[in-house]
């Protein structure tokens, strides 16, 4: 099964701590998962950003939502323990426990308020989308949801360029990747006419060690083994050992694996990764806004100002 939302592990997170002991954190979130029958992959899914994992970030929610009803008490860190109102949630609730049962209690909607005035139109994270979503998660999925529609328009507009105009883009991708020295010797070294399947060559590093051969080209077919197949013979006639093709489209399977278990080393980029490496490497975008998502460390307080 998928990973239920933070306001389903709530009563779990209770229920595992129901006979009054002290449990860690790491044996609560292991009764929730032993509770709900979550398998390895369930448990390894992660959050859209890739850093942490879902599970983990889902029942943390779901305790921190518990403790600021008082239904559990935090005695130390990474510790749990229930309290008398948790009993009391338990027994009126038996089957299921959502945000609006713990509102009665005015310590959750004080835990709720918003520090500044929100934005009309705007909802609390027990409101949002299915009503089952943290505020991580609604950062983590609005910051993916734009950059999915960014990395569309990117690719709407490389495919709307002209010929030179891409070369030039090429270019500067691979010298912002750290690739080609400068941007004098890297627009010296690709575009022009294509040479037996190579349109240029750019050095792999400042020092121009090695060479990287490559074939840039916005075609809207998905692209076969064979076409990659005659790139990796271009690379043998110029007795090179590394080559990048990129397309703006997609690659076949078939051409997947061909350049997978050629002796060469062959990088075949499509249309979106060519997109989201523009993202990554700031061409043909640009800033607009920066968010730094922050914690509390405390290890610092424990520690008497002292953090690890």
């Amino acid at each position: 099964m998928a990973v239920p939302g933070f306001q389903e592990l709530m009563l779990p997170a209770l229920r595992a701590v129901e006979d009054g002991k002290t449990y860690t954190n790491a044996q609560v979130n292991e009764r929730v998962a032993e509770a709900l029958s979550l398998t390895a992959d369930d448990m390894a899914e992660m959050l859209p950003s890739g850093r942490s994992k879902l599970f983990y970030n889902r029942c943390g929610w779901a305790k921190q939502y518990l403790i600021s009803a008082l239904c559990l008490t935090h005695p130390k860190r990474a510790l749990y323990t229930i309290t008398d109102r948790g009993r009391e949630v338990l027994a009126a609730h038996p089957e299921a426990l959502t945000v609006a049962d713990l509102k009665q209690f005015p310590e959750l909607e004080e835990f709720l308020k918003p520090t500044k005035p929100q934005v009309t139109g705007t909802v609390g994270p027990e409101k949002a989308g299915t009503g089952d979503v943290d505020p991580i998660e609604m950062v983590e999925s609005g910051y993916q949801q734009m950059r999915d529609q960014l990395a569309k328009s990117v690719l709407e507009q490389v495919a709307e360029s002209s010929p030179e105009f891409f070369e030039q883009l090429v270019v500067d991708l691979l010298v912002a990747m750290g690739y080609g020295g400068s941007r004098a010797d890297a627009g010296q070294a690709v575009g022009g006419s294509s040479d037996g399947g190579i349109d240029g060559v750019i050095k792999e590093d400042r020092l121009g060690l090695d060479a990287v051969y490559i074939q840039a080209k916005r075609w809207a077919n998905v692209v076969g083994r064979p076409v990659v197949q005659g790139f990796a013979g271009a690379l043998d006639g110029k007795k090179a050992r590394r080559g990048v093709f990129i397309r703006t489209s997609g690659f076949t399977k078939e051409a997947l694996e061909y350049a997978a278990l050629v002796e060469k080393s062959i990088v075949l980029v499509d249309g979106p990764t060519l997109a989201e490496l523009m993202i990554d490497y700031g061409v043909g975008v640009t800033e607009v806004a920066s968010y730094t998502v922050k914690r509390l460390d405390a290890d610092y307080f424990e520690g008497g100002g002292i953090s690890a």
